[in-house]
C-alpha cells in the first residue's frame, strides 16, 4: 500500500461520509475530531467561523452550540444558508467585514475557528507564506473578538515560518497544541493549531 493510495482512500471515505450525513464538506470531520479531542466548542457558545464556505465547519458548530448559542460564518465566497448560522460575505482583512461580524455577534466570542486557505499556486514556499499571512489575520481577529479564556482553532501549512507563528499564538493563550486530525489526508502539509485559555492582552475591538 502506497502513501498516495492510503491518502486517496481516506479522502474518498470522508467524502462519501459527508454526502451520507449531509455535511457540506469532508472538512466537517476535521473539526468534529478536533472538538472530540480538545473540547473547544460547547452548548451555548458564540462561535465565529472564518473561511466558512461551503459550510462544513459552521454545520458542526451549529449542531453543538444549539439554540442557546450563536454561529457566524464569514467568507469571500458566498455560502448557501444553514439553519442557525448567520453569514457575512466579505474579506476578513477588510475593516467593514470585521465590523459586520462584530455587529452580528453582539458581544465577545467564545471561540474563533479558521479553516482559511490561500489559492494554491503550486509553489510550496509561496503557498506556505500566504497561509501564514491568513493565519496572522485570523489571530489578529481572534485577539480583537475573543472573551478572556476563549479558544482559537486555525489551519496552517507547515513550513519554515510555522514555528514563529506558533510562538505568537503561545503568547496569547494558556494552552497551545498542534494537531493533525485523522480526517486530514496523509499527504497533506496542513496542521491545526488548537489554542485554549485566551489571556486577553487587549480589550475587544469596538468599531
Amino acid at each position: 500500500m502506497t502513501r498516495r493510495w492510503q491518502s486517496k482512500r481516506k479522502k474518498e471515505y470522508y467524502y462519501r461520509l459527508a454526502k451520507k450525513e449531509k455535511y457540506r464538506s469532508r472538512a466537517a470531520y476535521k473539526l468534529k475530531q478536533i472538538i472530540e479531542k480538545f473540547d473547544v466548542i460547547h452548548t451555548g457558545d458564540r462561535v465565529i467561523d472564518l473561511g466558512a464556505s461551503p459550510g462544513g465547519w459552521s454545520q458542526i458548530s451549529s449542531e453543538i452550540v444549539g439554540a442557546t448559542g450563536k454561529v457566524i460564518g464569514a467568507d469571500i465566497k458566498r455560502m448557501r444558508p444553514i439553519e442557525g448560522v448567520e453569514f457575512v460575505l466579505g474579506d476578513i482583512r477588510d475593516d467593514k467585514t470585521i465590523k459586520s461580524i462584530i455587529e452580528k455577534l453582539g458581544g465577545s466570542a467564545d471561540v474563533v475557528i479558521s479553516d482559511m486557505s490561500p489559492n494554491i499556486s503550486g509553489n510550496y514556499s509561496t503557498d506556505h507564506a500566504r497561509s501564514i499571512e491568513l493565519c496572522e489575520y485570523a489571530l489578529g481577529f481572534a485577539k480583537k473578538t475573543l472573551r478572556e479564556g476563549g479558544s482559537f482553532v486555525v489551519k496552517v501549512f507547515e513550513g519554515d515560518l510555522y514555528p514563529e507563528y506558533f510562538d505568537k499564538v503561545k503568547r496569547e493563550f494558556r494552552s497551545v497544541k498542534g494537531h493533525s486530525p485523522k480526517a486530514s489526508r496523509a499527504s497533506s502539509s496542513e496542521i491545526y493549531i488548537i489554542a485554549k485559555g485566551f489571556i486577553g492582552t487587549q480589550p475587544p475591538l469596538v468599531m
